[in-house]
């Protein structure tokens, strides 16, 4: 009956490889088109229906999107008045509004769709930190550049003299913020390992505890970053480029207006003394970085990318299952025969785990713990969710040991029996028979999120799925794609469990 199983298992996943191929293709086609259209719209003039500006002058606000996990010097909270926002992004938006005879208004979100909450139409205008490229001048309109900038390259001082050029770091892990700049040009002129992060300051601290070997990011967020990692340097400068203010493509008259609000704050020194404030250098110029436009080629490559994410994604879920399993029938064991100081250990252990989010869990393994135990992404990865899930292991095996008649237990030691032999004859294999069907939900739920571990660095599906989408600007096929590869896991996992809730229902 397993291997009758398997055997459908296996013809199902086949056929979902070439349902999936077929997305992909049609991703390929779309995001070639959509590119193919909006280089046309930008190429134009404004539209003579264009109420870009209109809109925005008639509300009285312009509302600018940006990410405050993006720190220090772009925008952040004051230190002070928490209730403020500060920086240098801050306070140009500001001038630029005033100078608009508008009040401007903060969006948070998400650096990695910030672009995509755009297109959305959530804010007017997406201000932070963003580079002048190619792939992006493609499909969004850019005003004139406020700030110049450099990427610098950062390594550990004892490292300096081995590692100074991208060259040198082939097939060493080099971490870079995701969908920047940087990325692109690691992307393109390397082929080192690269390791993506959501925040400034998490690729410094896995870079000073040696989790990967570089770092390559803006020089305006190493100047303030650095002084907190005594042990890093910068290395060299191996580019330079901008920033600029970004608004929709169809929104012209808008980024006309905002780029001659620049020119007026750059001509009266506002702009200068605003860059001076905070030790930015102003615009150098308009140039655009090299072409990182997606190729159909490039395009063609997202379904080994999808399906290499899958297997991560399956990978770390076995092992995470394996050591839930394993921990939670030793705290079943302890909260069931354990006395009263192992229950209470066991019960502290499972409220803990079950009481706190799972992300929080991960932050503490993975950065709190650094200086103490400096484990990979995936070995915290593996450790978190099994810890994780082990609580609710634990409670699911305890309910199977409870179930058992006492009377049986009872009648195997009456008969000589040791209690671990009572155990493992008696108890275990029907406590086991009644666990097995919500074994199999857990392990299906854990599948799912193993998505939350893209926190620390892990590409698995759900991570590949975003970049992808950053990178197609197209949310709705990878999701579609993304989607097909988890019910391509989850639906035999599932049906397995219904066989099994009927087969142990029959027994």
């Amino acid at each position: 009956m397993v291997e009758l199983t398997g055997g459908r298992c296996l013809r199902f996943l086949k056929r979902w490889k070439r349902v999936a191929g077929m997305i992909v293709l049609a991703i390929v086609l779309a995001s070639s088109t959509t590119l193919v259209h909006t280089s046309d719209a930008i190429a134009g003039s404004a539209p003579a229906a264009d109420r870009s500006l209109a809109r925005v002058l008639e509300r009285g606000v312009l509302r600018w999107g940006g990410d405050l996990q993006g720190g220090e010097p772009y925008v952040f909270r004051d230190p002070g008045q928490p209730a403020s926002l500060v920086g240098f992004e801050v306070e140009i938006v500001d001038a630029v509004a005033r100078k608009l005879g508008l009040h401007a208004e903060f969006v948070q979100n998400d650096w990695s769709t910030l672009l995509s909450s755009l297109d959305r139409g959530d804010f007017d205008v997406a201000v932070n930190g963003i580079e002048i490229t190619a792939a992006r001048a493609a499909t969004y309109a850019f005003t004139r550049p406020y700030a110049s900038f450099r990427e610098s390259l950062i390594v550990r001082q004892e490292d300096l003299q081995k590692w100074h050029n991208l060259e040198q770091l082939r097939s060493r892990r080099v971490g870079t913020l995701a969908n920047s700049l940087a990325q692109d040009i690691l992307r393109l002129q390397t082929s080192a390992k690269i390791v993506l992060y959501e925040g400034v300051d998490e690729p410094l601290t896995d870079l000073e505890v040696g989790r990967i070997d570089a770092v390559l990011i803006d020089d305006v967020i190493a100047q303030r970053y650095l002084p907190r990692h005594k042990g890093l340097t910068e290395a060299a400068h191996v580019a330079a480029g901008s920033y600029a203010m970004v608004v929709r493509a169809s929104d012209l008259a808008l980024r006309d207006a905002l780029s001659s609000a620049l020119d007026e704050l750059d001509q009266d020194g506002q702009l200068d003394a605003i860059l001076q404030r905070w030790g930015i250098t102003s615009a150098a110029g308009t140039s655009i970085s090299a072409s990182t436009t997606p190729s159909l080629p490039q395009l063609s490559r997202q379904t080994e990318l999808f399906f290499r994410a899958a297997g991560v994604t399956l990978v770390l879920s076995v092992l995470a299952m394996g050591l839930a399993m394993a921990l939670g029938s030793v705290l079943s064991l302890a909260r069931q025969y354990g006395g009263k100081l192992l229950a209470a250990l066991a019960q502290m252990y499972v409220e803990l785990f079950r009481g706190t989010p799972i992300l929080l869990q991960l932050y503490v393994l993975y950065y709190g713990l650094a200086p103490l135990i400096a484990m990979d992404a995936f070995t915290t990865a593996v450790v978190g969710l099994g810890m994780n899930y082990a609580a609710y292991e634990a409670e699911l095996y305890r309910a199977g040991l409870q179930a058992v008649p006492r009377g049986q237990e009872e009648a195997a030691l009456a008969l000589g029996m040791s209690r671990w032999l009572t155990l493992r004859r008696i108890v275990l294999p029907q406590a086991l028979r009644v666990a097995l069907p919500g074994m199999a939900n857990d392990f299906i739920a854990l599948l799912k999120d193993s998505s939350i571990v893209s926190v620390i660095t892990v590409v698995e599906l759900t991570k590949q799925m975003t970049i992808t989408a950053v990178d197609l600007r197209s949310w709705l096929l990878p999701g579609v794609l993304c989607a097909a590869l988890y019910l391509a896991m989850s639906i035999p996992l599932s049906r397995l469990a219904l066989h099994l809730e009927k087969r142990l229902g029959k027994g």
